[in-house]
């Protein structure tokens, strides 16, 4: 409705215009900004905290510590008593009694140290979380439409808590001397998802609700399918290596592109106690490597298809996107490779371990932006 004028105004006058008001999409925005922030400072321990468990299973240390405490663990022993009584608990498991017998206190104190920092790590990620998720509902600063999904990432991670015990409590009966190793997959595979959604909703809240709203109009579905695709293969690779991981198949077969003069190992379907054959994919050295290198194959011929794919996007930045993507991939299959000559050498597969998430995190990348494209300006167009 037209805005009434009064009778007495002169014809020359202007009306004092009202103030802007914003659109009702961006209304309710919070803090945007500052919980972008927050969630890129759990994503970077997240990392650490993936990084930190690799070198706990490379140093095989995870079975150092023998009980769950997620309070009272976060104090170490803080004298000799506490340490002998903690050395103690360790040389009553399998894994003492059947590889390490005879360890000195001072290894074992080595080997404690490493599963200790990685449950430290994982109690410094609970805070931060509840801490800014607690201030940031408090001053109702949260985005409309975003507290559930924070709050999935709490439980998200109170979970992996959980999952890690169950995970360690598999090596501490009977004649385990590691992990079970579809347990630790578990727990990896959980730890993906978690950085992958973190990921995600750093990449949402980089734009406003109108810019996204836009930007999806321009939305590539084809390219979009293909990096799904990809990120759904990223992630069984992800799972295979941790099988690999699980139980040291990366040391059996130190030579490429061959395994031990085989292109698939003569024992691939052995299973020591003579079980079921598809215990094997999981159990098995000779089998569980082969996957992982087949997969490995499969997934560079896919982001290569991806990539060919991508260079017909009408946007640049996705065009770029895809080639970070693809470049990494290729390092990531380099270093698989070395990785496997070496035995698993500690710097080369930690480094290997730091390729597969960085890689994980450029697909999810890549993947956003077929969903939200990046329109270039007027002036450069969308090249």
């Amino acid at each position: 409705m037209a805005q009434k004028r009064s009778i007495f105004e002169e014809v020359g006058e202007k009306a004092q215009a009202p103030a802007p008001q914003p659109g009702l999409i961006d209304r309710g925005s919070g803090a945007r900004g500052a919980i972008r922030l927050w969630l890129a400072l759990i994503f970077v321990l997240v990392a650490a905290m993936i990084l930190v468990g690799g070198l706990t299973r490379l140093t095989d240390s995870g079975l150092s510590i023998t009980e769950w405490k997620p309070i009272h663990g976060a104090i170490p022993p803080l004298n000799d008593a506490a340490w002998a009584e903690e050395f103690a608990k360790y040389q009553a498991t399998p894994e003492y009694q059947l590889q390490n017998k005879g360890m000195s206190l001072e290894a074992f104190k080595a080997i404690f140290w490493w599963e200790w920092g990685h449950r430290q790590l994982g109690r410094v990620i609970g805070l931060v979380w509840a801490l800014g998720f607690v201030a940031f509902w408090a001053t109702k600063r949260i985005p409309a439409g975003w507290t559930g999904r924070l709050l999935a990432l709490g439980a998200l991670g109170g979970l992996q808590g959980a999952i890690g015990w169950w995970m360690v409590a598999s090596g501490l009966t009977g004649t385990m001397v590691e992990v079970a190793s579809y347990r630790l997959a578990t727990h990896l595979g959980i730890a993906f998802v978690i950085l992958g959604l973190i990921a995600w909703y750093v990449l949402l809240l980089s734009r406003s609700e109108a810019q996204l709203l836009q930007a999806r109009r321009g939305r590539e579905g084809r390219l979009f399918s293909l990096a799904t695709g990809l990120m759904h293969l990223a992630f069984v690779q992800v799972l295979a290596g941790a099988l690999v991981a699980g139980i040291n198949a990366g040391r059996a077969y130190p030579t490429w592109p061959d395994m031990n003069g085989e292109f698939f190992p003569s024992n691939a379907l052995y299973v020591p106690d003579g079980g079921a054959v598809w215990r094997a994919f999981f159990e098995n050295e000779g089998m569980v490597q082969f996957v992982h290198r087949m997969i490995a194959y499969l997934l560079v011929a896919f982001v290569v298809f991806a990539f060919i794919r991508s260079r017909h996007s009408a946007y640049g930045v996705t065009r770029t996107a895809f080639l970070a993507v693809l470049c990494v991939a290729l390092l990531q299959l380099a270093l698989g490779i070395v990785t496997a000559l070496t035995e698993a050498h500690l710097h080369v597969a930690i480094t290997h371990q730091l390729g597969a998430i960085l890689l994980w995190v450029l697909i999810i990348r890549a993947r956003f932006f077929t969903q939200y494209p990046v329109a270039g300006s007027i002036r450069k167009g969308t090249q």
